[in-house]
């Protein structure tokens, strides 16, 4: 099955609502409408024929100090893992750091887990973007939601407000 990709700004209605309102500002982003049920990143690639190295996944990290908790996401290109209690937890500043809860990601963002992205969270959360992912041409990211997927060059995710690019995976 091929994808049949369009200016975003043209299927809103493909997109989470916070991931709408943020994607009028974003340069060349596309969408396009998938099963979603294959919209982990394993079956969506095998099935529609992206590779792993095409796609980029965003994790949602708890960053703990002192009592307070506060929420990054970090993009790393589908063939990677984030270091989470390495780079990334140094880099937030935290004593402890863990891949955030799926409901307290879901909630925080109003996106479907499975289709969380960087496009459109909220303004205090930084996105740590990796090195590979900002020099990409085109990468596939979540929409979300489950039934679609978002297409955009890496520069374009370097280039988000609270964006901020380093080496996050081995």
């Amino acid at each position: 099955m091929t994808l049949q990709w369009v200016p975003a700004t043209e299927r809103l209605d493909l997109l989470a609502e916070p991931v709408a309102r943020a994607v009028p500002e974003l340069e060349g982003a596309e969408v396009a409408e998938i099963d979603p049920e294959l919209a982990d990143t394993a079956a969506f690639c095998e099935r529609y024929g992206v590779g792993m190295d095409e796609s980029a996944n965003c994790v949602v990290v708890a960053a703990k100090r002192g009592g307070e908790t506060r929420y990054a996401a970090c993009m790393v290109l589908a063939t990677m893992r984030v270091d989470v209690n390495g780079v990334v937890r140094r880099h937030l500043g935290a004593r402890k750091a863990s891949f955030a809860p799926m409901a307290d990601a879901v909630e925080l963002t109003g996106m479907e887990y499975g289709g969380i992205t960087p496009v459109g969270l909220p303004e205090e959360w930084p996105i740590l973007v990796d090195t590979r992912v900002a020099e990409h041409p085109r990468v596939v990211i979540g929409s979300g939601v489950r039934r679609s997927k978002l297409a955009v060059s890496g520069a374009t995710l370097a280039g988000l407000k609270q964006a901020e690019v380093l080496t996050l995976a081995g």
